[in-house]
């Protein structure tokens, strides 16, 4: 498996420099890239930079335009999550040649009734964050709408992991 952290230029951060000379569609079955992002609790001014980054990468991986556009819906939820609702965390990109997973580790609290956090316009979300127009209540469900596999798994003391899949066979779509 080929391991990734995202620096600073996403292009050249391939240790074996598959992602630039082979090209995503050389790369074996064998083979899965893996990114890093972090993400700062409270800090509304960078939403949406870890998405955008994700939305970058699959890109420059040729992945089908229907799919990114999922995938990024799933991974600005899970950062806007972790936004408003944790002390930050770390969003992961795994891309290989047969899914996206997107995973989302935070730092606490959890969600204290997952069931109810999965209903349309359910927001625990502060006053801080519904001021500048987030915490509507569509995060998770529109996690749930975009990926082929969900899960949820949280502990109110110590955080939240998120994990989505999104599967790139056509029929899964």
């Amino acid at each position: 498996m080929v391991m990734e952290t995202l620096m600073q230029d996403p292009v050249d951060c391939s240790e074996d420099g598959l992602w630039r000379s082979a090209g995503w569609k050389e790369l074996s079955m064998a083979h899965t890239l893996e990114f890093s992002f972090p993400v700062e609790g409270r800090s509304f001014a960078k939403a949406g930079d870890a998405a955008s980054r994700v939305k970058q990468l699959l890109k420059q991986a040729a992945i089908p335009t229907a799919f990114i556009r999922r995938a990024v819906v799933v991974a600005y939820e899970a950062e806007l999550n972790m936004i408003i609702h944790s002390q930050g965390g770390t969003l992961e990109l795994l891309v290989s040649p047969a899914e996206v997973v997107i995973r989302a580790v935070d730092v606490g609290p959890g969600i204290e009734d997952v069931e109810k956090a999965m209903l349309e316009g359910y927001s625990t979300a502060p006053q801080e964050a519904r001021k500048l127009g987030f915490g509507g209540g569509m995060g998770l469900p529109n996690m749930r709408r975009s990926a082929d596999q969900l899960k949820i798994e949280s502990d109110l003391e110590f955080g939240t992991v998120i994990t989505a899949v999104i599967s790139l066979r056509s029929d899964a779509s």
